[in-house]
C-alpha cells in the first residue's frame, strides 16, 4: 500500500465518522418511522423474543414474508446488547451511511485509479440530502445499498484477479462466490436484489471473451447465490404457502405514480429547492432532462458491451462503471415489472429509487474523471458547481431533521392523546385501526387491520367486505373491541365513507384533533 493510498484510506474513514456523527446529530428524537419501519421494528422484536420472524404489530402474528429477513436481522442481532430494535435502527442506519461513504471512497479509487476521484465521491455521497435522508428512515435501503457496494467491489476484484496472466485461479473464484454471497444478502435484504443478480449475470456473459468462462463463472455465481434465497423461499411456502407474498396481477402504472418519480428525480437533479421549482415550471423540462440522461447511458452501455461481446478480444470496459450503468437499466426494470405484475402498492418514491441515485453519482464521477483528462478547469467548476447544490441541499435537510422527529416518530404521534387514550383500555381489548402500525409501537398492542374494499398489493377488489365490516361492528358493540380511526378528515372522500360504514351504530367515545375512537354505548 503505498503512502497516497494510507492518507485516501484515511481521509475516507474520516468522511465515514463525519457522516455517522451527521446521521446521529440529525436525529436526536429517533430515525424516521413509516409502516414499514415499524414491521421491521416488530419483525425484530419477534425474533428476540424467540418466536422467528413475524408480524407482532399485528394480531394475526403471521410469519412474514413480504419483507426479506436481512433488516430485522441485524436489529435483533442488535438488540443482543440489549438495545431496543426501536432505538437500534438509529445505530444500525448511522454505521451504514459512514460504512457507505467509505465504499464509495473504495469505488472511486478501484474505477479511476485516482486517490482525488475517491474522495470526491465519498464527499458527493456525504453531501446528498436525498441518500442522507434515506439514511435517517428506519428503513431497508441502507443496508441494500451497502451491500450492492460490497458486491460492486467484490465483482471488480474477481475481474482485477482475472486480467493477470500469472493469476491465482482461486483468488477470483473466491471474489466471484462473495460477490454471490453479497447479492443474496442483498436480496434476503430487499427483494430488489434480483436485480442486482441479473445485471451480475449479464455482466458475465459480456465482459468474458469465451464461452467456457460465461458458463462456469455464471455457474458459480449461481452455487454462491441459489442456496440462501432458496432456503428463505422454502421456509415462506412451509410457514406461509407463499414465497415473497406476492401474486401475479396485472395493474398498470398510474400517471399518478409517475408524476411522483418525476418529482423525485427532480429533487437529486436540483437539490436547491427554489431552483428546483423554477425548472419544474417547465412541466416536460426534467421528463426531458431523465431522457437525455437515459439515452446517453443506453447508447454508452450498448456499444460498450456490444462491442465486447462480438469482439471480445477488445479491450474489456472499466468494470465498476460498467455494471453501475448496467445495474441503473436493470434496478429500473425490475421496478416497471413489480409495479405492473406484483405490487400496485409500489410508488417511485425517494427510497424506492435511492439505489439508482448511488449508480448516477457513480458515473458521474467516472465522467469527471474523463473530463479532468481532457478539459481540467472544466472538471473542477462541475465538481464544485454540484458539491455547492448539494451542500445547499444538505443545509435545509439537516434543518427539518433537527426539527422534531419524522412520520410517526413526530410528536403529533408519541404525544398523541388518541394513543394514551389507547394504552389506558383494559388489558385484552382489540383495537381495530386504520393505523395499526402505530397503535403497536405506541401502546405495545397488537392492532387488527380494518376490511377494504380494494387489496393495497394486487390493486384488485377484496371479498367479503361486508362480512368484513358486519363482524367488526359487532365485535365492538360486545364491548370487546374499539374502533380507532386516525386522521379522519384527512382523509378522502371514498376513504371517509369506508369509515363511515365502520362505525355505523358505534359510540363515538373520542374525539381529539381529527382522531376518532368509537366503543359500543356506554
Amino acid at each position: 500500500m503505498t503512502k497516497h493510498l494510507r492518507a485516501s484510506i484515511l481521509t475516507f474513514g474520516l468522511l465515514a465518522i463525519l457522516g455517522t456523527f451527521l446521521v446521529l446529530y440529525a436525529t436526536p428524537q429517533g430515525l424516521a418511522l413509516s409502516d414499514d419501519s415499524i414491521a421491521y421494528i416488530a419483525g425484530a422484536r419477534s425474533i428476540l423474543a424467540g418466536d422467528g420472524y413475524r408480524s407482532a404489530w399485528l394480531a394475526s402474528n403471521k410469519p412474514v414474508t413480504h419483507f426479506p429477513p436481512g433488516f430485522s436481522s441485524i436489529l435483533a442481532l442488535v438488540g443482543l446488547s440489549g438495545l431496543d430494535p426501536l432505538r437500534g435502527t438509529r445505530f444500525v442506519n448511522s454505521l451504514l451511511f459512514g460504512s457507505n461513504i467509505f465504499m464509495l471512497g473504495l469505488i472511486g479509487w478501484r474505477m479511476t485509479r485516482s486517490q482525488m476521484a475517491g474522495v470526491t465521491f465519498a464527499l458527493l455521497f456525504l453531501v446528498n440530502s436525498l441518500l442522507f435522508r434515506v439514511h435517517t428512515t428506519a428503513m431497508s435501503e441502507p443496508l441494500y445499498i451497502f451491500f450492492t457496494l460490497a458486491a460492486f467491489f467484490a465483482f471488480s476484484q474477481y475481474f482485477g484477479t482475472q486480467a493477470y496472466s500469472s493469476g491465482k485461479p482461486l483468488d477470483s473464484k473466491v471474489w466471484l462466490i462473495l460477490t454471490a454471497l453479497l447479492t443474496a444478502f442483498a436480496y434476503l435484504t430487499r427483494y430488489a436484489g434480483l436485480a442486482l443478480f441479473a445485471t451480475f449475470v449479464a455482466a458475465l456473459f459480456i465482459l468474458h471473451d469465451t464461452w467456457r468462462k460465461r458458463f462456469v463463472s455464471a455457474g458459480i455465481f449461481l452455487v454462491g447465490f441459489i442456496p440462501l434465497v432458496l432456503g428463505w423461499g422454502i421456509r415462506n411456502r412451509l410457514l406461509a404457502d407463499n414465497a415473497t407474498n406476492r401474486t401475479i396481477v396485472y395493474h398498470p402504472i398510474t400517471a399518478e405514480n409517475f408524476g411522483t418519480g418525476i418529482y423525485n428525480i427532480s429533487l437529486f437533479l436540483m437539490p436547491v429547492e427554489e431552483w428546483r421549482r423554477a425548472l419544474m415550471k417547465s412541466p416536460n423540462l426534467v421528463t426531458g432532462i431523465m431522457l437525455a440522461i437515459g439515452l446517453i447511458l443506453l447508447v454508452w452501455i450498448l456499444y460498450k458491451g456490444l462491442k465486447k461481446f462480438f469482439q471480445p478480444s477488445t479491450e474489456t470496459p472499466e468494470v465498476l462503471s460498467f455494471i453501475s450503468v448496467l445495474y441503473v437499466f436493470a434496478y429500473l426494470s425490475s421496478l416497471v415489472v413489480t409495479m405492473t405484475w406484483f405490487d400496485a402498492a409500489t410508488k417511485f418514491q425517494l427510497r424506492i429509487l435511492a439505489p439508482t441515485y448511488v449508480s448516477l453519482l457513480t458515473i458521474l464521477v467516472y465522467f469527471s474523471v474523463w473530463l479532468w483528462k481532457r478539459q481540467r478547469p472544466l472538471a473542477i467548476l462541475l465538481v464544485l458547481f454540484i458539491v455547492a447544490l448539494s451542500l445547499q441541499g444538505m443545509s435545509n435537510t439537516m434543518f427539518q431533521l433537527r426539527k422534531g422527529g419524522q412520520g410517526y416518530a413526530s410528536f403529533r404521534w408519541f404525544d398523541s392523546e388518541a394513543m394514551e387514550y389507547l394504552r389506558n383500555l383494559p388489558e385484552g381489548t382489540r383495537i381495530y385501526s386504520n393505523q395499526a402500525g402505530p397503535v403497536y409501537l405506541y401502546t405495545g398492542r397488537a392492532g387488527y387491520v380494518l376490511p377494504d374494499l380494494v387489496d393495497a398489493v394486487t390493486g384488485l377488489p377484496r371479498g367479503n367486505y361486508e362480512e368484513g365490516v358486519a363482524a367488526l361492528n359487532e365485535d365492538v358493540l360486545s364491548g370487546e373491541a374499539v374502533l380507532a380511526l386516525f386522521r379522519y378528515g384527512a382523509a378522502d372522500e371514498d376513504i371517509q365513507s369506508i369509515y363511515s360504514d365502520l362505525s355505523k351504530n358505534m359510540y363515538l367515545d373520542f374525539d381529539v384533533r381529527g382522531d376518532k375512537i368509537y366503543t359500543n354505548f356506554p
